[in-house]
């Protein structure tokens, strides 16, 4: 089971991230987020952590000058999208990319997994108005599209008392936290990223057997 630690803002963080097991962290260059993190603070933060985790910068509705601003000072190894960015705009820029997905009626997730037929994976979380995502809130995990759409990312009010079971109802390839393992918004909580990570990886291997 791989496992992203998502809205990470400080170096300290993304060493516990990595130290305790998980495969990626998550940059927000989302100004309307309150993990939103400067190109400055993200390069730090990315030359303090081993070149073989993956690194994945979230935008939100940025426009291509924007992402290449990030992209020109921070060695991102995936892009995830949150918006209303087209397929051709998200394969621009020669990162691989994360879909995101909203939850919510079969039609509408399979016509955004079919506009983003490139996505390197498509990460669904809690559909909330106005929101893109960090809202710590779950979805019915049984709405959770099978396997014949390829990489799937599970996101959305996960915790390391709740994970176990979102895998074994899911069994999605990865899952993506973030307020989940925070002791306040942009600052994570070493125990829990350890505990989260720790549930995540045994889940997988309940459910593989």
């Amino acid at each position: 089971m791989q496992v992203k630690i998502c809205g990470i803002t400080r170096v300290e963080d993304a060493v516990v991230a990595v130290e305790g097991g998980a495969d990626a962290i998550g940059l927000i260059f989302y100004p309307g987020s309150k993990r939103f993190v400067a190109p400055k603070v993200a390069a730090s933060i990315i030359s303090n952590v081993s070149p073989y985790t993956s690194v994945v910068g979230l935008f939100v509705n940025a426009d291509a000058q924007q992402v290449e601003e990030v992209l020109s000072c921070c060695p991102l190894s995936q892009l995830q999208f949150h918006g209303d960015e087209s397929a051709d705009f998200c394969s621009s820029f020669g990162r691989p990319y994360v879909k995101s997905v909203p939850v919510s009626s079969e039609a509408v997730m399979s016509a955004i997994v079919d506009a983003h037929i490139n996505a390197r994976a498509y990460l669904f979380d809690t559909q909330v108005l106005g929101e893109h995502g960090g809202t710590g809130k779950t979805f019915d995990w049984r709405l959770m599209p099978q396997k014949n759409i390829g990489h799937r990312v599970l996101a959305g009010g996960l915790d390391a008392e709740n994970v176990a079971e979102a895998i074994r109802i899911a069994a999605p390839d990865a899952v993506d936290v973030s307020s989940g393992v925070e002791s306040r918004p942009g600052v994570k909580d070493p125990d829990k990223i350890h505990r989260f990570v720790s549930a995540a990886k045994r889940a997988r291997e309940v459910v593989g057997r």
